[in-house]
């Protein structure tokens, strides 16, 4: 009677177990896991293999080691499954988004959002991102990679998303830690404006000579990386869902036209909604220190400080400017700081003269668009084209040749996005780098579960005010 009992509870887990894996193949589109059911099917009724043959082991030290090694096997695996279809954690690393969400932050990060992307490189270790902690080795396998492909998910990014993206510009990296979370294209051209500090005034070159100056400075920057690589390490490269993890507010749709006029960004000539916490840099002369109250009151980290003392200036919000600017015991003056440079701002092969202030316009791609080709903005849609679409690109002889043909338009086969951290003066985003492409969204915060000041210890730097905090409600 007993084992009737038994054998009826091992079909229901065994049917229970079926149908939601048959339900999750289902919603994935991939039949390959078919392959898994009768292994399923013997864990629960036929029993074959002896799938814990350490339970039965005359030895308690193997019984003792192999319950942990099962242990850790399972929670990997089901770390890694729950992490690549569902959720995962992220910490706000840096103060690119402050003070929307500040550093210290960590969001509960929601891939059913946007729909969770098939991985492009499968084999990886769980609980990492790229490298191994302590070895300082990849922590995934190259092979095999497949194309990208996304599950359909709750909805798609929309205008002031908080957005969790993988880096585009992180293709490629030096492999020397020290400069592996560094803009490599950034690096290759400034070391290539230092070789060739006396060349020439790229607005006095034709656009073909312009091009090819800049590709000049690239090169020259990128060989003196290659050629020190006691210094650099090697070039290497990273696939898309091993790039590094990003966090910014999209403020530009596909298919849109954003222009940044005086700060303020405006998609198809109206202006889009300043985030609620929006900070920018001032010049701040100060009679005294600021009060460490009044620090905590109006957002301002030691980081801001830091800032201030280095600088000259720092990241203030409007509600801060105002406060400090009431209080003539403690300031002397704040102005806003409007100095800007263009040569490291997107795109970098074709200096367009735009500032992180006053940028584009600028046409963002949508899927199945098509846009027209010209000398004058092959340098905008050139990364795109080539690094996130696949396909060869050159201008030769003032001609566009893609794959091997001469190009007068382009039709995208993703969409894109324009990403910006909410602390404009101090954030890596877009304007530096570029599009986002769909292939790189990771996920949408839903909530801050845990939020520590990096500038306090134990319990008093716990910021209880931010603890299950939505995400959506910080605009």
């Amino acid at each position: 009677m007993r084992k009737e009992i038994n054998m009826r509870t091992q079909w229901i887990k065994f049917i229970t177990v079926l149908v939601l894996y048959l339900a999750f193949l289902l919603w994935v589109e991939s039949w390959w896991g078919l392959v898994v059911v009768p292994f399923i099917y013997d864990a629960y009724i036929s029993k074959k293999i002896k799938w814990q043959w350490w339970k039965e082991s005359p030895t308690p030290e193997v019984r003792f080691i192999m319950s942990w090694v099962d242990a850790i096997v399972f929670a990997l695996v089901a770390v890694y499954f729950i992490n690549l279809f569902f959720f995962q954690n992220y910490v706000i690393p840096s103060s690119s988004l402050e003070k929307s969400l500040l550093t210290g932050d960590y969001l509960f990060v929601s891939k059913v959002s946007y729909g969770p992307r098939v991985p492009h490189t499968p084999l990886t270790m769980p609980l990492t991102q790229h490298t191994l902690p302590v070895l300082q080795c990849k922590s995934y396998i190259e092979w095999p990679q497949w194309e990208y492909r996304r599950v359909k998910g709750l909805g798609k990014v929309e205008l002031n998303d908080i957005v969790v993206f993988n880096y585009p510009a992180g293709d490629t990296i030096c492999s020397a830690p020290q400069y592996q979370a560094q803009d490599f294209y950034m690096m290759c051209y400034g070391l290539g404006y230092q070789i060739y500090p006396q060349g020439p005034d790229p607005d006095s070159l034709s656009v073909t000579q312009r091009l090819r100056y800049f590709g000049d400075v690239y090169a020259a920057g990128r060989s003196y990386i290659a050629g020190n690589p006691q210094e650099y390490g090697a070039i290497d490269t990273r696939p898309v869902d091993r790039r590094e993890n990003y966090v910014k507010r999209c403020v530009g749709l596909p298919g849109q036209t954003l222009q940044i006029k005086n700060r303020i960004v405006y998609l198809d000539g109206k202006a889009n909604k300043e985030p609620d916490n929006v900070q920018y840099t001032y010049y701040v002369k100060l009679r005294q220190a600021i009060p460490d109250g009044l620090m905590d009151e109006l957002g301002i980290s030691m980081e801001d400080l830091q800032s201030l003392n280095t600088a000259g200036y720092m990241p203030l919000t409007k509600r801060a400017v105002a406060a400090l600017s009431a209080r003539k015991d403690i300031v002397e003056r704040i102005e806003l700081n409007t100095a800007a440079t263009d040569r490291d701002i997107y795109p970098l092969n074709g200096n367009m003269h735009w500032t992180r202030d006053n940028y584009g316009p600028i046409w963002i791609p949508a899927k199945g668009k098509s846009i027209d080709l010209t000398l004058d903005n092959i340098a905008i849609y050139e990364r795109p084209i080539r690094a996130y679409e696949g396909n060869d690109l050159e201008v030769r002889d003032g001609k566009i040749i893609i794959n091997g043909k001469e190009a007068s338009s382009y039709t995208f086969k993703m969409d894109y996005y324009w990403m910006m951290g909410d602390n404009r003066h101090n954030s890596a985003d877009s304007r530096y780098w570029g599009f986002v492409p769909e292939d790189h969204i990771v996920g949408k915060p839903i909530f801050i579960w845990w939020s520590s000041n990096p500038d306090k210890s134990f319990f008093g730097g716990v910021r209880w005010n931010r603890l299950f905090r939505f995400v959506d409600n910080i605009r």
